[in-house]
């Protein structure tokens, strides 16, 4: 598409003046009004022919073929001029779908080999199918007096997944310590419930470890020794209804839980424990069998990858009640949902405590920020200090909530989204160690 420029404009308001002298003073001389305008016309027309080969600009993006949600990856775009003067500036504009943040607007400067690359960062903002619809570039002739936009169709799908390069990157953190063990096969003793061998003990082993029954028929001082529990059911429940699809910090909470669940996910699977992923709104909606070993980690990442966003409300009722009608040994369940009130969680609280019958729940969810940022504010209007005691109100309201669940014996998680993933894992190891299970 071809456009004047505001120089172009601008030289054809300059000759207005000089016109309207004309045209009321000596209208014989008609022709030079006539001819400032052709003039001017004739510099756009030989502008034009000068960028006329830069018509076939190449566009060539370096698509990505996975986007990570709560993560940015950069999206190569290069500009080549096969022929024709190369702009001194020209605008670039990647155009995206719904699904990722629009990204920024560049200025390119300077060719090498009459080529440019420009670095779009991508930012997925739900997971699904995210698109890179167009790129729209714009330039100028080499006078300055046209505008030439070329406009290239790309549309490429990318796949835009739950974050699993920051759990292999907090896994990697998490066992780096096991390096210095190598790569052998070895039993974890020492820790745990499970009855592994007697030994004779020595000084700095734990005094209550010593079997004197077994010490007296040997005649010698025996230890036992344990090895940690495995073969755990650890359960992930999501609610994947409207509260959990809403952002937090930009990101879903939705796709915050399922990050940090995925990490604890590896870590159970390595540990020996055995997984399983079920997903719910109004009804059931991802159903898995138990997962056992590290190998079944991509099989988890795929069914997480299945929780869509819903904006039904959640029905505690027929998901726990399906939930624990698949259970038929005690499990850890770890329940990633939210709430507005103590209203709305009376039906979670009752099915719930049915849970904690059989089962050991933990209740995982993020705090509300924004009822912390309304009561943190300064004070500055009446409308602020009523949005304040109405926060607190709120906040207490939930404290409420998650007291209630700890009487009724289940864990409570509420942290910020940065320190979710860390607390999970450190929460499981904990009860481990505690022999909960």
């Amino acid at each position: 598409m071809i456009a004047p420029t505001l120089r172009s404009i601008w030289l054809m308001l300059v000759g207005v003046p000089l016109l309207l002298v004309i045209a009321i003073v000596a209208p014989g001389w008609w022709t030079l009004s006539a001819g400032w305008i052709a003039a001017v016309a004739a510099l756009m027309f030989v502008d034009l022919v000068m960028a006329a080969r830069a018509y076939q600009l190449e566009i060539e993006p370096d698509t990505p073929v996975l986007l990570y949600m709560s993560g940015e990856d950069p999206v190569p775009v290069t500009f080549t001029f096969p022929a024709g003067p190369l702009p001194s500036r020209m605008e670039v504009q990647l155009e995206t779908n719904d699904l990722i943040a629009s990204p920024r607007r560049k200025i390119i400067k300077g060719w090498q080999n009459r080529a440019h690359t420009a670095d779009f960062t991508l930012k997925p903002i739900r997971r699904g199918t995210g698109r890179l619809e167009r790129v729209w570039a714009r330039w100028t002739g080499p006078l300055g007096l046209v505008s030439i936009r070329n406009v290239k169709p790309l549309e490429q799908d990318i796949a835009i997944t739950p974050n699993t390069r920051w759990v292999k990157e907090e896994a990697v953190r998490i066992y780096q310590r096991d390096a210095d063990f190598g790569i052998k096969v070895q039993m974890d003793r020492g820790d745990g419930s499970e009855f592994d061998a007697l030994r004779e003990f020595v000084s700095g082993m734990d005094r209550r470890a010593i079997d004197w029954k077994h010490s007296a028929r040997h005649r010698m001082l025996l230890a036992k020794e344990f090895r940690t529990e495995r073969n755990h059911n650890i359960v992930f429940a999501f609610d994947t209804g409207r509260l959990m699809s809403e952002p937090l910090g930009g990101v879903p909470k939705l796709d915050r839980a399922i990050n940090s669940a995925l990490l604890l996910a590896y870590v159970s699977l390595r540990s020996g424990d055995r997984t399983a992923i079920f997903g719910f709104d109004a009804r059931p909606t991802v159903q898995s069998s138990i997962l056992t070993g590290t190998g079944a980690f991509p099989h988890v990442q795929r069914l997480a990858s299945q929780l869509d966003y819903s904006a039904e409300d959640a029905n505690y009722t027929l998901a726990l009640t399906s939930l624990a009608s698949r259970l038929e040994r005690r499990s850890l369940i770890i329940l990633f949902t939210d709430f507005v009130d103590t209203i709305s969680a009376e039906l979670m609280l009752e099915n719930v405590s049915r849970l904690l019958d059989k089962h050991l729940v933990v209740f995982a969810t993020f705090e509300d920020e924004a009822l912390s940022q309304m009561i943190n504010a300064a004070p500055n209007t009446a409308e602020d200090v009523s949005r304040a005691v109405i926060a607190d109100t709120l906040l207490q309201e939930r404290e409420v909530v998650f007291r209630r669940l700890q009487r009724m014996g289940a864990q409570v998680i509420e942290t910020t989204p940065e320190r979710f993933g860390s607390e999970l894992v450190s929460r499981y190891l904990d009860i481990k160690r505690r022999e909960l299970l």
